[in-house]
């Protein structure tokens, strides 16, 4: 596994129920994320230390997380968001309108930074 956080409680059980629960936007992401549709693994809902992430692929690094009005200029958003940066992970950050209304957009977003870290992250020849 790539960058240092562990998956650890209490979030192991946090994200459990988040699965169950997820948003009908989660849920269309999800859609295009799994089974390796994007050229990379992805996870839902996934424990990371203390936090749980939407989604994310170790592979690249990336974090994707799908926010409601609720997350509207968020001091815990950027705390998270820095946090992660320090442990090696990207975070991209969508409105939950953006995956309703522009998903095409989204996913292409997602893919060219998918590309961008596979770059970077790759060992020298």
């Amino acid at each position: 596994m790539t960058g240092k956080f562990e998956r650890r409680s209490p979030s192991v059980e946090v994200s459990r129920i988040l699965r169950q629960r997820m948003t009908p936007e989660e849920i269309l992401l999800w859609k295009h994320l799994q089974r390796k549709q994007m050229g990379v693994s992805f996870r839902r809902q996934e424990p990371m230390g203390r936090y749980v992430a939407d989604f994310v692929c170790y592979e690249c690094c990336l974090v994707i997380e799908l926010d409601g009005s609720q997350h509207l200029d968020s001091q815990e958003d950027r705390v998270r968001d820095l946090d992660m940066a320090e442990n090696g992970f990207e975070t991209l950050r969508f409105w939950n309108s953006e995956v309703r209304n522009n998903l095409n957009g989204v996913l292409e977003r997602i893919y060219e930074v998918i590309q961008t870290r596979q770059h970077l992250l790759a060992p020298p020849p």
